[in-house]
């Protein structure tokens, strides 16, 4: 009797250890999005690859891009990877007119203007840092996200600030909830979603980006991450909107992809 007690003891121990040491990957599985991934060179053409020999395939010059590393002692938060900003840096350079929820450092900013045609406009809002402690939390949005908001609304000067490239951007400090966007209907080549990540925020920022959005025009949604808890409201509101938009989770990144078609 005692032998099987320690048994089954042991068997539940070691049941516990597994689910400790595996919870992230449970929590993806239990989490996983119905949503179509897609490979990056169907979304342009730019990312189509030239091959070399039969085991080796290089980016073409469209996909060639500038680029640049971000020391640690910055302590920024919430940054693309590298694979993301390559993506967001290609499509700024067949973007004339781009737009951006959620400036941040201005690290992604940067990157556009870096890796755009001199004529393009970059518009990229942020939160006044001033005003951080007015937003308004909804009830439906999640905690960690509403946390996060204030967290990456600290800055009032930016990466690009005072670079030859500070020319091409105008920086609207406005929580986007207020933002009028009558002046940007119809005119966006390319938007970037990467500012409050609370469900209220995110349906907010979306739907008016779906007004100004150009025909062909695309939307990149950063952090789609399931089972991620500060981002699961973006993956709430995009999952809730499947059924009427075409959108797709880009294979390797936490981009989520629409096209005005």
């Amino acid at each position: 009797m005692i032998i099987k007690l320690l048994l089954f003891i042991s068997i539940i121990l070691n049941l516990l250890l597994i689910l400790l040491f595996n919870k992230k990957k449970i929590k993806r599985f239990l989490n996983k999005s119905k949503i179509k991934e897609i490979d990056v060179i169907n979304i342009h053409k730019s990312f189509e690859l030239r091959n070399i020999s039969s085991n080796l395939k290089s980016p073409k010059e469209d996909s060639i891009i500038k680029s640049f590393s971000i020391s640690s002692d910055n302590n920024i938060v919430g940054m693309t990877s590298d694979y993301e900003a390559w993506i967001i840096s290609t499509l700024s350079k067949v973007s004339k007119n781009i737009f951006e929820f959620g400036t941040c450092s201005g690290k992604t900013t940067y990157l556009m203007a870096l890796n755009s045609s001199e004529d393009t406009k970059i518009t990229t809002i942020t939160l006044n840092p001033n005003e951080i402690n007015n937003i308004q939390k909804f009830d439906k949005d999640n905690e960690s996200s509403y946390r996060n908001i204030k967290n990456e609304s600290i800055y009032d000067k930016f990466l690009f600030s005072g670079t030859p490239e500070e020319k091409k951007i105008k920086v609207i400090f406005i929580n986007s909830v207020d933002f009028k966007n009558t002046e940007f209907k119809k005119k966006m080549d390319f938007i970037f979603i990467d500012g409050g990540h609370t469900y209220s925020v995110v349906k907010n920022d979306s739907e008016k980006s779906f007004e100004m959005l150009k025909p062909n025009g695309i939307i990149l949604w950063h952090d789609y991450v399931p089972g991620k808890r500060s981002s699961s409201d973006v993956v709430k509101y995009i999952n809730s909107i499947l059924d009427k938009k075409k959108i797709y989770k880009i294979k390797n990144t936490s981009l989520c992809f629409y096209k005005n078609c």
